[in-house]
């Protein structure tokens, strides 16, 4: 299955690109997770999402995503490096809790879990 993802650049703009799995290694990924009813927002940054993700949906970290039940992929970006993937991640947890709606809706409008498209 292939879907659109967006790529942060340095410049604090971001554009989408249309990915397959295979485009998926060696990168660093920002990613925005929900609870099942999508009333909580979550923004993390890591290299191994489907990890990172399992460890979330398994309750496996301690802290904000298990207490709060946060299980949903339902937005990701790729970036070349850590440095541009840390830069975006605190723009985007920065922002406004509408302009995370707005990226999720701009490539996920329905919600759905992302995770098992990895």
């Amino acid at each position: 299955m292939y879907f659109f993802v967006v790529i942060a650049s340095e410049a604090r703009q971001s554009r989408c690109c249309f990915f397959g799995h295979a485009s998926m290694d060696k990168q660093f990924y920002i990613y925005l997770m929900t609870n099942m009813q999508n009333t909580v927002l979550y923004t993390g940054v890591t290299r191994d999402l489907k990890r990172r993700v399992y460890e979330h949906r398994e309750e496996l970290v301690e802290g904000f995503t298990k207490k709060y039940r946060v299980t949903k992929l339902v937005y990701y970006e790729m970036a070349r490096d850590a440095q541009t993937a840390i830069t975006r991640e605190k723009q985007i947890k920065s922002g406004s809790r509408q302009k995370k709606i707005a990226l999720i809706e701009g490539i996920n409008p329905l919600w759905h879990d992302l995770y098992d498209n990895l």
